[in-house]
């Protein structure tokens, strides 16, 4: 068989199982959670194009209902209003059916939240350590909660009051210095086994085909 017949043999199995996924969600949005830095948006670009499924920003459909930035919320409100509108922004989006949804850091951390979620989607937790994270949130402003003048100590504090929480997702990633495909593609592993559409080593590792790019 040549390179292109095994290439478009890749690309069939790829859409075959993208479809199968799909399928096996039904109406339910895949819901990425994780710290600020972890790439939510980023590999949820990525999951959402390999699947076939629109993607969604959480915080930009708060910054599109309440013309304001997530920052200037803050600021007006306070926190506690601000994850009140978040709250109800995202029990919105998840009954809009089958998409890709990337939350803000702190919206999982919210019980009811958390309820729709788990009744309505499947949840992921993209898991990052604190280089990276840090790396990777000190090339922008618009973080309200680490305005201060040691942001690296509440990164710290943030990781231990939220990464109990996050680990009551239904599925867990290590976010890492690696390509948005690789990670995207790892979480369709663990997608896949939790759908039971593949089988899982001893380590609860997904074994299955890459979805190629």
């Amino acid at each position: 068989m040549s390179t292109m017949d095994d290439h478009a043999q890749q690309q069939g199995e790829a859409a075959g199982m993208a479809a199968e996924i799909r399928e096996r969600l039904g109406s339910r949005p895949l819901v990425i959670v994780g710290l600020m830095g972890a790439g939510k948006s980023t590999v949820g670009k990525k999951i959402a194009s390999l699947l076939g499924l629109p993607f969604f920003d959480a915080d930009n459909e708060i910054e599109a209902v309440s013309r304001m930035s997530i920052p200037e919320l803050f600021e007006a409100y306070g926190e506690t209003e601000f994850r009140d509108l978040e709250r109800r922004v995202i029990q919105r989006m998840l009954e809009d059916g089958p998409m890709v949804l990337a939350t803000g850091g702190g919206a999982y951390m919210n019980a009811q939240t958390r309820e729709a979620i788990a009744a309505l989607g499947v949840s992921v937790w993209l898991k990052a350590d604190l280089d990276l994270l840090m790396e990777r949130v000190s090339r922008r402003q618009n973080r309200p909660l680490l305005r201060n003048a040691n942001p690296r100590d509440v990164m710290k504090k943030l990781m231990a009051e939220r990464y109990p929480i996050y680990a009551l997702a239904d599925l867990a990633v290590t976010s890492r210095d690696e390509k948005k495909e690789v990670i995207a593609q790892e979480v369709l592993d663990a997608l896949s086994g939790y759908l039971g559409l593949c089988e899982t080593d001893t380590s609860g590792q997904a074994v299955t085909g890459n979805i190629p790019s």
